[in-house]
């Protein structure tokens, strides 16, 4: 087990469906860093949030998830973003999470954003995903999925809460009151990277991403409309003390999700 976890996100001014041009700016960034563990990007970090997935959808063995893999293992750290996906003639909005060793795991968003019509176009998923990764475990999660305390309940013992969004500056109040709720809820470090800029739909983000600990507490955050990196050490020891101190996770209900 590692005990200390030092973890990246980036917040991107995303260009519309370019997933060259958002790949080479998230690979600049990633090439100044040092010493990291994990890296998160928003979500559909190649395109934005497009509702025309038939144009830019990508197979799992595309350039993107190659990509993905390569820097993993040039950087020896592991990468987690979501892109639009074509499997089997249906379109995920599909979170990627790669090891450094290249290995896969997935995680399709569950809670489709029917403000938008996601739910007509892209499937839902129905699994929770857990990574274990270096004595950590992590629940990764997408955008609207921070609306649903349910989905994301510490019933696994999770140490780390991941939500990557596009998440648009007219609720940004929400994003940063839900983020810090998720946290103290599960006792969790929990880290929100959303985007900054305008999409093709006139739709403005600000970006405000953050990361912040069991209790709520800030660690790392940027500002509106900064496009940049935030970084943090989470660690466990610190977590597990006052996890035991406190023991709220002890009195959670028990429960189970009826599809």
């Amino acid at each position: 087990m590692q005990n200390e976890l030092n973890v990246v996100g980036i917040q991107a001014d995303l260009v519309w469906e370019n997933p060259e041009k958002n790949r080479a700016f998230f690979e600049a960034q990633i090439n100044n860093l040092e010493n990291v563990d994990l890296v998160v990007l928003p979500e559909m970090f190649t395109t934005g949030f497009t509702m025309h997935p038939s144009t830019i959808a990508e197979k799992m063995d595309g350039a993107s998830i190659s990509w993905m893999q390569q820097i993993a293992k040039e950087k020896d750290l592991a990468i987690t973003g979501s892109l639009v996906i074509v499997d089997k003639n249906n379109y995920y909005n599909r979170l990627v999470f790669v090891h450094p060793s290249g290995k896969i795991e997935t995680y399709d968003k569950r809670h489709s954003f029917t403000l938008a019509g996601e739910d007509k176009v892209y499937t839902s998923g129905t699994d929770q995903l857990i990574v274990n990764y270096k004595g950590w475990k992590i629940c990764p999660l997408i955008c609207y999925d921070l609306r649903f305390p349910v989905w994301a309940r510490n019933t696994e013992n999770y140490d780390v809460l991941i939500y990557m969004a596009n998440w648009p500056i007219t609720r940004i109040k929400a994003w940063d009151t839900l983020l810090k709720a998720r946290a103290i809820e599960n006792m969790c470090y929990t880290i929100g990277v959303n985007r900054t800029g305008k999409d093709a739909n006139d739709y403005q983000y600000s970006g405000n991403s953050l990361i912040v600990d069991y209790l709520g507490e800030e660690l790392s955050n940027l500002k509106a409309n900064e496009i940049g990196i935030l970084n943090a050490t989470l660690r466990k020891d610190n977590q597990e003390k006052v996890r035991g101190k406190l023991g709220f996770l002890n009195d959670r209900d028990i429960f189970k999700i009826i599809e």
